[in-house]
């Protein structure tokens, strides 16, 4: 896993990305320093089952996605959380 808290543009500050993804550079966790809210990239679950399982609990507009992270990415959620 790598991280580097440096500043980045439109405010998003990079929390950390998971470098053994085989260079895809994915998945990574930013923080936006403006509103305090955390942007994810993942990958994008389009299991049919998986979604309609989601699908009971809320609808998913067409402007969102559900994206999986993997458990070594905690360590990035808890660090972007306390902050």
């Amino acid at each position: 896993m790598q991280t580097h808290n440096g500043g980045g543009s439109h405010g998003l500050r990079f929390i950390g990305l998971d470098d053994t993804s085989g260079g895809n550079n994915c998945p990574m966790v930013w923080k936006d320093d403006a509103d305090g809210s955390i942007v994810l990239q993942g990958w994008e679950v389009t299991d049919p089952a998986e979604l309609a399982q989601l699908r009971e609990r809320s609808p998913l507009p067409d402007s969102e996605k559900v994206i999986r992270l993997p458990k070594r990415m905690i360590p990035y959620l808890l660090e972007a959380c306390a902050e």
